[in-house]
């Protein structure tokens, strides 16, 4: 998904770029004598460290026994460059060869003016402080400098959407970090992080110089080009009009809360999507690397505290949502699903919230093993298809308790999840949501007494089915019709109790988070405890004409089949944990 360049590390033969009157940046090379840098990876534990600078235009990259003698390294530094300068050196017709060798650098490692002892080991003599002298040129070594290990930048890149480097930074905050973003030939047109191209940066390529530092030190830059140019958008999308409601963080008391299925990309793009059940949307816009440009613009503009996710890819959870999250302010979590490509993610802001622990379970797993489910378990045994049915499944629940930083004695209990999804499965969901709030409700009496549940997922039931009835009253009596989804031979009537006192729908009823061509319905839910939180704001859902401008979702302004939910809770005064 993203392309790989290589980086320039080293600062006496990498461009450095000026800004000039004319807003360009140029070119210019250090001036001779100028002290260059070495950078040395050295970490206790490992055998090896690394040594790299660059000389007479090549980067030298080094790998060396950490107790090796200083004086090898230094004579295979001069071995090196003579062979070098042999190489390139070319005989003139009728010239006799030279029977003398060309005279080996001199090379030295200093500390204070002094020499570094050649019998010195290379982890105690290569330290800050230290030059490396290679003849004429003198190289100032950070050990440990902070370094970007890798950098690269999306394949895909369309005006008005965020642009968010995957980086990776070692011995460095990447709060103290510099990044400077060039256009049309290194003209400077932003910094920070996060970059939104403009209209006038369409078909060109993107650059980016980072600049990787520490509180008292800076590294090595990495230098950028995207593969591709910068491509015009689609122009509205479904979710602009919802951002005007989103333009500000929230303050304490309050909280902003996002669940969203976003379409996996091993589901959207099977032969069955294509053809079947999104036959109405451009090939194009079923593409992961369009999708991703406006899965986090929408992500962005919404400004929320908290953001559960169903079907997400692991690679894009890794490739391309962390980089993006990350910048935007966020930490995150994964589940995968079992024996799947894809899974739950839920994301907090770092600013707002501290994870204090994570108590994710397989729903199956957990019917089968955990005594808090012995009388669920004894119920279906009495009809042994659907308990097979139930057993089968990989469904996850993902729970996270987090704590409120700005107030430490309130902490909030996450849950995540993607109910089962076959029509007749109502039964089999009604099991499912029944394991969740059981395990719910132990994790908060034994973990976190008192925490605030929010409860956010795709859970495939629309407002009458009997997980909706669950969740709202608690209970769900044996005459329920989804006992009797699957047909009479694979009925097990129960009367099913929640934990919990009746839970909160915080956005209502719409009439529909999920809109394709042959169904349209409610199928995503936040549920919140209403003695514990209250609902200030639910973000209004996208006009229908909206949804239906391209007949059907997804489409080349909305990048899912279903719409997310984003509603603004408040704190109640109550809850004095």
């Amino acid at each position: 998904m993203f392309s790989r360049f290589t980086a320039v590390v080293c600062r006496s033969h990498r461009r450095l770029f000026l800004l000039s009157s004319a807003g360009t940046w140029s070119s210019a090379w250090p001036q001779q004598g100028a002290m260059q840098t070495a950078v040395v990876r050295c970490m206790p534990g490992e055998p090896k460290l690394t040594i790299s600078f660059c000389l007479d235009g090549s980067h030298k990259h080094m790998l060396r026994d950490q107790d090796e003698p200083v004086g090898k390294v230094l004579t295979r530094i001069g071995h090196n460059l003579t062979k070098n300068q042999g190489k390139g050196k070319k005989k003139k017709r009728g010239e006799e060869p030279s029977e003398r060798a060309q005279p080996a650098a001199e090379v030295k490692l200093l500390f204070g003016e002094e020499p570094v002892q050649e019998s010195m080991v290379n982890s105690e003599a290569w330290r800050d402080g230290t030059v490396l002298c290679v003849g004429e040129v003198r190289y100032a070594v950070l050990r440990n400098a902070p370094t970007f290990t890798s950098a690269e930048l999306p394949r895909s890149l369309m005006a008005g959407f965020p642009v968010c480097p995957k980086l990776q930074l070692e011995f460095g905050n990447m709060e103290d970090c510099e990044f400077t973003w060039g256009s049309r030939n290194w003209v400077e047109v932003g910094s920070g992080r996060v970059f939104v191209p403009s209209n006038e940066d369409i078909g060109s390529r993107l650059q980016l110089r980072c600049l990787p530092k520490d509180a008292t030190r800076n590294g090595l830059v990495k230098e950028l080009q995207s593969e591709g140019a910068i491509e015009a958008g689609p122009g509205t999308c479904t979710f602009d009009t919802r951002h005007l409601f989103t333009q500000q963080l929230m303050q304490w008391p309050e909280l902003r809360v996002v669940s969203y299925n976003i379409l996996a990309d091993v589901y959207a793009q099977t032969e069955l999507s294509k053809t079947v059940l999104y036959p109405y949307c451009a090939p194009y816009a079923l593409e992961l690397d369009y999708r991703i440009n406006l899965i986090r613009k929408e992500l962005s503009g919404y400004n929320a505290d908290l953001i559960c996710l169903q079907e997400v890819d692991k690679g894009v959870f890794e490739d391309s949502l962390i980089p993006a999250m990350d910048a935007f302010g966020f930490d995150g979590v994964f589940r995968i699903k079992e024996k799947q490509h894809e899974g739950l993610a839920t994301f907090y802001r770092r600013t707002r919230f501290h994870l204090k622990s994570s108590h994710d379970v397989v729903l199956s797993e957990a019917l089968g093993s955990d005594s808090l489910h012995s009388d669920l378990l004894q119920n279906l045994s009495s009809k042994p298809d659907l308990k097979e049915k139930v057993l089968q499944r990989s469904t996850s629940l993902q729970v996270s308790l987090l704590q409120d930083l700005l107030q430490p004695e309130r902490c909030l209990c996450v849950a995540n999840t993607h109910l089962y999804w076959h029509p007749t499965g109502g039964n089999v969901r009604l099991v499912q949501m029944g394991v969740a709030l059981t395990h719910l409700g132990h994790v908060i009496s034994t973990v976190s007494p008192g925490a605030a549940l929010v409860f956010c997922g795709d859970f495939n039931s629309t407002p009458h089915s009997g997980v909706c009835e669950l969740l709202t009253h608690s209970s769900v009596p044996q005459s329920h019709s989804d006992w009797f989804s699957s047909g009479l031979d694979h009925h097990c009537p129960m009367h099913l109790v929640s934990p919990f006192p009746p839970l909160l729908s915080a956005c209502g009823t719409p009439p529909y988070t999920n809109y394709v061509g042959g169904f349209q319905g409610c199928l995503d839910y936040i549920y919140i405890q209403p003695d514990h939180m209250k609902v200030t704001q639910v973000i209004p859902l996208p006009s229908h004409e909206e949804v239906t401008t391209y007949e059907a979702l997804p489409s080349v302004s909305h990048p899912s089949d279903h719409i997310s939910l984003v509603c603004d809770l408040h704190w109640s005064p109550q809850n004095n944990q």
